[in-house]
């Protein structure tokens, strides 16, 4: 199933597969009137491959895709194909109440070119194991590689490390998006399933599972801040804790939002701060107010007169 989508790696990018490395969970600017704005769109996901990340996760939440309209959707994803200028660089988010329309999702980035998908368990009601062994199935069927998102706070839908396995051995997953906040997982996950890849997919456990082995992170702060996030990223990876632990240290303060409620539009705000197309988010999010605006303008303020950018 991956052999099709596999690039060889070159020293521009060194990845083996394409869901490897920095894969930005792309913010989505919007214009006055809440339309999306394509062209800042493809600027930024041009901008951020060209500032050291891998490529871009478009439909993701960050992506406010629980709020297009599916024409909107489809050229979201076009848009970052054509903006990356390699369709391995792009992992559009292909969650949908029913599997079928997840699949449809999955074969729409096929058609576009993408290299991989990103695909939630079923959220609609909490499913069981059966359940979601057979949505995964469904939508590998697309025939892009299948990167599961476990994010059992908001899902209520959990992918523990047996069933994480369970589904490799179905050959329906690739890696995961490990966003439970639970670092333990990452040696439980290795022991259950040593083929399956460990992607980050919580910016404030970093360093955490990049120590435990994970070969990519799925990331929200890269959007204001590449340069700085792309050299916190390397050097965890590497081993390199002279350089990765003072800098996570400085970054903690902004990298933490994005596991809070209000990331969508804490990441915007720093974005709009740091000079990116960050702006207005759809309701019901509306712009951050009083301290917690506070908060994440100073946080982000920091960051940039410390030249973390």
């Amino acid at each position: 199933m991956t052999d099709a989508h596999t690039p060889a790696p070159t020293a521009a990018d060194p990845r083996t597969r394409p869901w490897h490395g920095i894969m930005v969970a792309t913010a989505l600017p919007m214009r006055e009137d809440l339309s999306v704005d394509y062209d800042a769109y493809a600027d930024h996901v041009a901008w951020l491959i060209a500032n050291g990340c891998d490529g871009v996760v478009p439909n993701g939440s960050l992506g406010e895709y629980q709020t297009l309209t599916d024409e909107e959707r489809a050229r979201v994803v076009r848009t970052a194909v054509e903006a990356a200028g390699d369709g391995s660089r792009v992992m559009p988010g292909v969650a949908a109440y029913g599997s079928a329309e997840a699949r449809r999702w999955a074969e729409q980035a096929a058609e576009a070119g993408a290299g991989s998908v990103l695909l939630l368990p079923p959220n609609a009601f909490r499913a069981d194991e059966s359940a979601v062994r057979s949505h995964y199935a469904e939508v590998a069927r697309a025939g892009l590689p299948v990167v599961a998102y476990n994010n059992p706070i908001d899902t209520k839908v959990d992918l523990t490390p047996a069933l994480l396995a369970r589904l490799h051995a179905d050959g329906s997953i690739v890696a995961v998006k490990e966003f439970s906040g639970d670092v333990r997982r990452a040696y439980e996950i290795a022991e259950l399933a040593p083929g399956l890849d460990l992607l980050i997919g919580a910016d404030d456990v970093l360093l955490e599972l990049a120590l435990a082995g994970a070969v990519g992170w799925i990331a929200g702060y890269p959007n204001a801040l590449p340069a700085a996030c792309a050299t916190l990223y390397r050097a965890a990876v590497a081993g390199d804790l002279d350089t990765a632990l003072p800098l996570y240290k400085s970054l903690h303060s902004l990298l933490r939002w994005d596991s809070k409620t209000e990331f969508v539009q804490a990441i915007k705000l720093s974005m709009d701060l740091a000079g990116r197309p960050g702006g207005a988010t759809r309701p019901p999010r509306f712009p951050l107010t009083g301290e917690t605006e506070a908060a994440v303008r100073a946080a982000t303020e920091k960051a940039l007169a410390e030249g973390l950018n």
